[in-house]
This record gives structure tokens, sequence and C-alpha cells, in this order.
């Protein structure tokens, strides 16, 4: 199978602070100087007698090199700001990498941002012809794929409006109905879809599935860990820029769990601009053993409990906490709730307790969600991650290994504490 993508010790360096050099005429300075591979002029000597420039220096890809076959769908995971994006848009050829060299052999379709490729002005259809000819195609070409384009993205009612008046959700649908269907070799998805509907990721998986079989490529970066595990038959894991992991699309995840989560106990749990608006939120998770000390392993066979702090901004009636408990891919298998309650306004813990379920050996994701009369107040997915270990790495002793996802024989016994109470 041949190389369709060729990474080789690819690094992208941004300046933090000023940017440029104050004068138009030292920037073109240090423009030609770099053309013809000489000194910048404007470099400034540091402490240590080495040129620098002003303003630090951050790698947000750091000697990266892989390649892609024809035919692969890679997944591309890695935190926040580990450098997915970046590498994508250097494929993209929206930016250029400061060192190294990539090759990409095939026309590219990029779905990297809401709007990336359409023009705000034109309507949807005139949309659809501007991109087919970026990438290369005649008219008739464009022709014959439009009414499959517009059947898929699901806003034909809307397709000779302007595309600035679309929603979100729209644009990214036509966005990569669009990508998808004008035939790209090489197919280039960031977590754009996660804007769209559950109904709409779901063809949109279809269709990725679909143009891998026909033998083309797509490059997948996504934080569902579930749609990466069923899209993807390989996976590369980035971490602060460098490549930490390249190979089996399991094994990548597994990594990734283990580098973010698994040396941590306490967690912070995402919160909207409008929390103060909501009936109450939940702000912190810790892991505790069943002393109430934060641990951030539990050895298979031990007791352990989740310890949660929420705050009500009034006081709400029928109020239910829970947390569920998945494996790393996405299959759900226990869902705690706490019993209605009538609650005040004020500072809240509540602990749910281990007392009859078992669990494997491995890397367990924790959720929280909060509701109101069955009505959602607040839903954190992957808020902290829960490592059993196989052994009591206290003690290093063996202790019994459960196998299987895990078996749940009674509920969770859950403890509300009352702290400070908000005047």
């Amino acid at each position: 199978m041949s190389t369709v993508i060729k990474i080789e010790n690819i690094s992208k360096e941004y300046r933090l602070g000023e940017v440029g050099t104050g004068t138009i005429s030292r920037d073109i300075n240090g423009w030609w100087a770099k053309v013809r591979g000489k000194e910048n002029p404007n470099l400034k000597i540091d402490s240590k007698g080495k040129n620098v420039l002003s303003g630090d220096i951050h790698k947000a890809l750091d000697n990266v090199s892989f390649e892609v076959n024809e035919g692969d769908v890679l997944g591309i995971i890695g935190k926040n700001g580990a450098g997915k994006s970046t590498m994508l848009k250097i494929l993209s050829r929206v930016t250029t990498p400061t060192k190294g060299t990539f090759k990409v052999r095939g026309r590219i379709a990029s779905l990297l941002e809401v709007g990336t490729g359409f023009h705000p002005e034109l309507t949807g259809r005139d949309n659809i012809f501007l991109n087919g000819a970026i990438l290369g195609m005649r008219k008739e070409e464009i022709k014959s794929k439009f009414d499959e384009i517009v059947d898929f993205s699901g806003v034909e009612k809307f397709i000779d409006t302007p595309v600035k008046r679309y929603s979100s959700g729209m644009y990214v649908r036509l966005a990569f109905a669009v990508a998808a269907h004008l035939e790209p070799e090489i197919l280039i998805i960031d977590e754009v879809l996660a804007v769209g509907d559950v109904a709409f990721q779901n063809k949109c998986m279809g269709k990725m599935s679909e143009v891998s079989k026909q033998g083309r490529t797509v490059l997948f970066v996504s934080h569902n860990m579930a749609a990466v595990q069923k899209l993807c038959k390989t996976g590369i894991l980035l971490e602060d820029g460098k490549l930490k992991y390249s190979g089996e699309t399991t094994k990548a995840i597994e990594e990734y769990f283990k580098s973010s989560f698994s040396s941590r106990s306490s967690f912070d749990i995402p919160l909207s601009a409008t929390k103060d608006s909501l009936e109450g939120y939940a702000y912190k998770l810790q892991i505790e053993d069943t002393e109430g000390n934060p641990i951030n392993t539990v050895p298979v066979g031990k007791k352990w409990q989740v310890r949660i702090y929420f705050k009500m901004n009034k006081r709400t009636e029928h109020f239910i906490i829970g947390i569920g408990i998945s494996n790393t891919m996405d299959v759900n298998f226990r869902t705690t709730w706490s019993a209605p309650m009538n609650i005040d306004k004020g500072e809240y813990e509540v602990i749910f307790k281990d007392t009859n379920i078992f669990m494997s050996a491995g890397e367990y994701k924790i959720l929280v969600g909060l509701t109101s009369f069955q009505r959602s107040v607040q839903y954190a997915e992957n808020v902290a991650v829960l490592r059993i270990s196989e052994i009591d790495e206290l003690n290093d002793e063996r202790v019994l290994r459960i196998s299987g996802n895990g078996l749940v024989l009674n509920p969770m016994d859950v403890e509300l504490i009352k702290s400070t109470v908000v005047k």
C-alpha cells in the first residue's frame, strides 16, 4: 500500500508576546535574510551570548514524524494544546512548518473549524461550487454531486440563502457534505463535528467509513474516544507538541487516558459562563479511599468513593445529582443517582460510596449530572478517570483480578453533606 502523507521532523514554533520588529524595513530585512538562509539581523543577544528573538518561543509541534498509507483512517488524539489542529493546518497548507518537511500525494479536503473554506456572503449553492473549484473539479463534476450534497446536509430549504445566516450546525452539515462528496483523495476532519447533533454525527461517521472503504484516506481529530475507536484503524497521540505514541488505536487511547488523568485524584469540573444563572452546579470531583483520603489509584477489590462538591444558587425542589461510570470506549455500565430532595441555597458535598461494585483493572471515565424535575441542569462528560490497578501499589501485593468490564451487585451508597450556607 502506497504512502500518501509523509511527515518528517516537523516543528512549528510561535513567538509569544511581541510580533514583528516595529518597522516594515526591519521586517523585510529579517524576511530577506531568512530567504537567503542567513541569520536574522534583528536577533538580540541573550545573557548567554546567543542570538534570540524577543518574546518566548512556544513549540506547538516538536520534531514529529509519521506516515499515513492510502486508505488509512488515522485518529489524532491528545489534550487541548497538544498540537493536533496545528498538524492538520500544516497538512492543509493553512500554515507552514518552522522546521521539517512533509509530502502529500492527492487532493485534500479539510474541515478544520466552522466556516472553513466558505465565503459568508455567498449562498450555500455558490459555496458548493466554490469549494469544488478550489479542489480542482470541473463544473460538470460538481453538478453531478450537487443533489447528493444538499440531500446529505439537510439544508435544501436554505441552499440559496447566504451562509452567514446559517446556524453553526447548518454550517457544519453543509461543509462536511461538500468535503466528503467532492471526492478528495484525503479528507481531514477536526473536532468541528461536535457542533452537529447526534443524528448528523452518526451520518458523518458512516460517510467517513464509506470514504475509507473507497480507498481514500481520512485524518480524524476528536475527543470522542468511542468515535475514534469505531472509525480509525490506527492512531497517534500528541502530547505537548511531541509524538508520544503511534500505532494501534486502542493502545493510543489507553496511553491518552494514562497521560491525562491517572496521576490525579482531584478534578475540576468544566463550568459554563452561565453557571450562576443555573439552579446549581458541580465544580469539583475527588476520588478517595473509605477514610476520605484522596487517591489516584484503587487496587482491584479495595473500596473507594467519589466526592463531588457543588453549589446551589437558590432553593430547588426535586433536585437529583448523579454519576456515570464507563470504560475508555464510552460503554456505560453504571449510573447512580441520589434520591430526589428539596435543597436550599448553599455549598454541599455528596459522596458516592463503592459498597458492592466490582471492576476489573483498567481506566474508567466518570461523568456528572444534575437534574431538577427531570430537566437537565448540568451534564459534564469525561470529568475524571478512575484507575483500577491489578497490584496494591502501596504494599506491592497481588490482589484478585475480576475479569470483564465490571459487575454491579448493588447500588452505591449516597451521602449528602451540607457545608457553608450562602446567605
